[in-house]
């Protein structure tokens, strides 16, 4: 390398090695002199070009060994003065002066209500299963008396992590049933609470990812009048003696008969006609006696055995507890929204 190009790398170097660094103020100036959008290396790189060609090499590594040594000056002194700042605070601290006051936080309204329906389910001897949330294609849809042809299997109505579609986020802790009937013997009383997902448009009534709570009962001689009277106590437990409650014919692929129970939300303001689509009745679960063909899946004999099933979005009960009306609060996570509980 030519004699001048090696006279303006040392004079860099030397700058850069006797660059002064004692305070915050200096390593913020070293880092603009020499680090900076606008630094003085800068200059020296566009010098390349008229640097001959078989002297860019030696020029361009020299460069990049500058460039290095001011990096590297500049982390070593950033540790060193942070940690003398750290040390300073530390020391001009009053240590047995008390804390500032630290908020306390409160129970998510949805882990409220969870926790207030499995009160009143375990009360009269339900007990709580739990499983996984990713699933296959039987627990999920062909174990409930699914068909193959159904709309909740298309891709429009399910999140599936596989492309053979044989592995999929659940979209219904029924699932859990399924898994307790393969494993236990009747009688089997159980609620199973999870999170579930289905791949619905986002508004104020629904959401992609809520909260279950399915139930259970199975043993003999179980009638529909003990799924009513069941609901019924639940309705009346969770809204007050003086709940109105209802029951609508309905479909699911694994009880039959089935029903969706509303609860009457009132009709006050605008507000009531917009989540209740003007009726006044809020839809709170669905529920239906357990199909046979869903028994016999599982390995349990429908002549001896008969029993009722249920599922509620936990989210929905909690709208209806506290007036709320609109379920995305639930997941925006506005401390605003959740400080009221």
């Amino acid at each position: 390398m030519s004699e001048t190009y090696n006279k303006i790398i040392e004079e860099m170097e030397s700058q850069i090695e006797s660059f002064a660094i004692s305070t915050k103020e200096e390593l913020e100036a070293f880092r603009i002199a020499f680090l900076g959008s606008k630094n003085k290396l800068k200059d020296l790189f566009a010098l390349m070009g008229k640097v001959a060609a078989e002297e860019r090499k030696n020029f361009g590594q020299a460069l990049n060994k500058l460039k290095s040594s001011a990096e590297a000056k500049f982390a070593h002194f950033s540790d060193s003065i942070s940690n003398t700042d750290t040390g300073d605070a530390v020391s001009k601290s009053d240590l047995t002066r008390p804390g500032f006051p630290t908020p306390l936080g409160t129970r998510h309204p949805v882990s409220q209500t969870l926790n207030r329906i499995i009160e009143i389910f375990t009360k009269i001897g339900f007990t709580v299963e739990e499983n996984r949330e990713i699933e296959d294609e039987w627990h999920n849809f062909t174990a409930l008396n699914t068909p193959d042809d159904h709309p909740a299997r298309d891709m429009t109505d399910t999140y599936y992590l596989t492309n053979d579609l044989t592995r999929m986020l659940r979209s219904q802790t029924s699932t859990v049933q399924v898994h307790v009937m393969e494993n236990q013997k009747p009688p089997i009383r159980i609620i199973s609470p999870g999170r579930v997902y289905r791949n619905e448009t986002i508004s104020a009534r629904s959401h992609c990812q809520f909260h279950q709570v399915e139930g259970l009962y199975i043993d003999k001689n179980v009638s529909l009048a003990d799924m009513k009277q069941t609901l019924n106590y639940y309705a009346r437990a969770m809204y007050g003696p003086n709940a109105k409650t209802r029951l609508r014919a309905s479909y699911f692929p694994f009880t039959e008969p089935s029903a969706e129970m509303d609860v009457y939300w009132g009709l006050n303001n605008e507000d009531d006609y917009r989540i209740t689509k003007g009726t006044g009745w809020l839809e709170i679960l669905g529920c239906g006696m357990v199909d046979p063909a869903v028994l016999e899946n599982c390995g349990i004999d429908p002549e001896v055995y008969s029993g009722f099933a249920w599922g509620m979005g936990i989210e929905r009960q909690a709208m209806l507890k506290y007036k709320i009306t609109d379920i995305r609060y639930f997941f925006e996570n506005d401390i605003r929204f959740l400080s009221q509980f």
